[in-house]
């Protein structure tokens, strides 16, 4: 609770900086253009954010139901509205995995099938990401959508992170060894400040963990066309995500194409993955600002930036912290 009252603090700070420096200068016009935007559009880009969470829901329900059969679709819709919440209050969104994990048991799944399940998804998501990167990057040396050398620089760093991310995630999935010498060395190091008492019967408790966890992620990974189908389906579902400022910039009267919009907000994504404030707050911004710019003139950006951090971020959040505190869960059986 301490933790989540210090990312509340955090993100409220931030955002009220974030919102005087959009403001201060043009708040008429920024307020007349996000409330003149077309509502059509502005439904669309609600509708595209919720073809993101249906095909994210999908992932998580074709990896569970591989250990539980009675997994259904629309618990797998709300435990990624859930999960929102904690990938929204976590610095770089580590709080929505375990969170994934808890969820996952409580829904008659073990343990080690749970981290399986989370994990794969978050391997698969992270491969649609690196892809969405290479085309960008690639778009980038053809067209010269970046002329800010600064910029280019962050983007390929992103883009070095998270390709290391997958390289990393996808050792510890397929290789037994490189599990149990990454365990045993933070084991041994919580052994020797006293935050674990009897060191060797923690490792064997996870070493049967990385057992199961390693037959599960096989699983996954032998079956090659569900592989390749739900990476598809998160190419898909970022493709959505990033649509999100061509359905605003539309409804505002800025017309942009579809290809460079996503190619652009991968840009920001890559950057934004690494900026440590929960949710990326004031990076993202920032970062989102500075590509944009290059389409958009005068203080409109900040009208878009600001229609386009609460759909995809305060919205989501809000949504997954009104679900985790609704009673009566038995509905959704």
């Amino acid at each position: 609770m301490k933790n989540k009252k210090i990312s509340f603090i955090i993100i409220a700070i931030v955002t009220a900086l974030v919102l005087y420096v959009s403001l201060k200068d043009n708040y008429s016009l920024i307020l007349n253009a996000i409330l003149g935007i077309n509502k059509l559009w502005l439904i669309l880009g609600f509708v595209f954010l919720f073809a993101y969470y249906i095909i994210r829901s999908i992932s998580i329900y074709e990896l569970a139901k591989q250990f539980n059969k009675d997994y259904k679709l629309k618990d797998a819709f709300r435990l990624i509205l859930e999960t929102n919440f904690f990938h929204a209050i976590t610095p770089f969104a580590s709080g929505g995995q375990p969170y994934e994990i808890y969820s996952l048991t409580k829904k008659k799944i073990k343990m080690s099938d749970s981290m399986t399940i989370a994990i794969s998804d978050f391997i698969i998501y992270q491969i649609a990401l690196v892809f969405l990167g290479i085309v960008a990057l690639t778009s980038n040396s053809i067209f010269k959508i970046i002329d800010n050398n600064f910029m280019r620089h962050l983007v390929n760093l992103g883009f070095i992170i998270n390709a290391g991310v997958i390289t990393v995630l996808l050792l510890i999935s397929l290789s037994k060894k490189t599990d149990k010498t990454i365990v045993d060395f933070f084991i041994n190091i919580l052994s020797e400040i006293k935050i674990i008492k009897d060191k060797e019967k923690t490792k064997e408790k996870f070493h049967d963990y990385l057992k199961d966890f390693n037959n599960g992620s096989k699983l996954l990974y032998k079956n090659k066309t569900k592989f390749l189908i739900l990476t598809i389906s998160q190419f898909l579902a970022l493709s959505f995500f990033y649509l999100v400022p061509f359905c605003i910039l539309m409804g505002i009267g800025i017309k942009i194409n579809i290809a460079r919009c996503i190619v652009v907000m991968a840009y920001v994504m890559l950057v934004g993955s690494f900026v440590p404030i929960p949710g990326g707050t004031g990076g993202l911004e920032y970062t989102f600002v500075i590509f944009f710019s290059k389409y958009i003139d005068g203080p409109i950006i900040s009208a878009v930036m600001l229609l386009w951090r609460f759909i995809t971020y305060y919205f989501g959040m809000i949504l997954g912290a009104v679900l985790l505190n609704v009673k009566g869960h038995k509905k959704w059986e």
